[in-house]
């Protein structure tokens, strides 16, 4: 039994049992979309990095010319 109370034995009956009931196309489907969804998800973080970084380098410039002037 394993550290959670379900065995590995219980993990692939229910595996089976999903792949009977979805088959295996749906579930590959299924798995290619939820894999795009986290990808755009990752990007989409990145983008916001970049803009935060962007944003804040360009008020770093604005608050130098601020000090010459």
């Amino acid at each position: 039994m394993g550290i959670t109370g379900i065995s590995i034995w219980q993990l692939l009956i229910v595996l089976a049992i999903v792949i009977v009931l979805f088959g295996t196309k749906k579930l590959t489907g299924m798995g290619n979309d939820l894999g795009s969804a986290l990808k755009g998800f990752k990007q989409a973080m990145g983008d916001d990095k970049d803009i935060a970084l962007s944003e804040n380098t360009q008020q770093k410039k604005a608050n130098n010319n601020d000090k010459l002037s």
